[in-house]
């Protein structure tokens, strides 16, 4: 019995739209520091396929790991969970 492997998923915040059917996303966490304690906030940046453009720079959004898209693109947008203020 196969059981296909579960893709990752993300959530974050649309940090770039500048580009054409992509989008920037910042995914933030906080991290506690191994020796000190302190919280220390990290962030990380995906490029992400967005087929229709819809997102904007705010949005929360969720992403799923997919193959290979361009040189950086790694990611697709699964929906936006909610839009910008």
């Amino acid at each position: 019995m196969e059981t296909k492997n579960l893709r990752k998923q993300r959530v974050g915040i649309v940090s770039s739209n500048k580009m054409d059917k992509s989008v920037t996303i910042v995914i933030q966490r906080r991290i506690k520091h191994p020796i000190y304690g302190k919280f220390v906030k990290s962030t990380k940046k995906f490029v992400v396929h967005d087929e229709k453009n819809e997102c904007n720079v705010g949005d929360l959004v969720r992403i799923m790991e997919t193959r290979p898209l361009s040189k950086n693109k790694r990611w697709r947008l699964v929906e936006i969970i909610e839009r910008a203020k």
